[in-house]
């Protein structure tokens, strides 16, 4: 943690940022394309979990960048559940849809290790430093 020196550096952001992507893709082809809402909340759920690793991490604060990654957590979550969605409305089939949970679960375990190390560490943040 301490060589790095900008959110872009994270590997965590770095795969959510190709999620975003991979979303982005699925999202633009078949029938998902006329489901609108579900569209919409799938490419927000996927924006707010780099977004909010971004965001975390320039607060410059331990604690700030653990809540922002609990709610970048959530997002992986409620990402998960639009999947759902998306597979009982008949839009993604079954590979699309093992293929995004899989790196969505990749991505909550990496977020998850990192509050872990991060509370374990004695790290406050750059905002702390002179």
């Amino acid at each position: 943690m301490a060589t790095v020196k900008r959110f872009e550096d994270l590997e965590v952001w770095q795969e959510a940022r190709k999620l975003a992507v991979d979303i982005y893709w699925l999202t633009s082809n078949g029938t998902i394309v006329r489901d609108y809402e579900l569209v919409k909340q799938m490419n927000r759920s996927v924006g707010s979990i780099m977004d909010n690793i971004a965001e975390g991490f320039d607060r410059g604060g331990k604690r700030e960048f653990i809540q922002f990654l609990a709610i970048a957590r959530g997002s992986c979550a409620e990402l998960k559940s639009q999947l759902y969605r998306a597979k009982d409305r008949k839009h993604i089939d079954d590979k699309e849809m093992e293929d995004a949970y899989t790196i969505i679960e990749k991505i909550t375990k990496m977020i998850s290790g990192l509050i872990k190390y991060l509370n374990s560490s004695n790290i406050k943040g750059n905002k702390y430093q002179e």
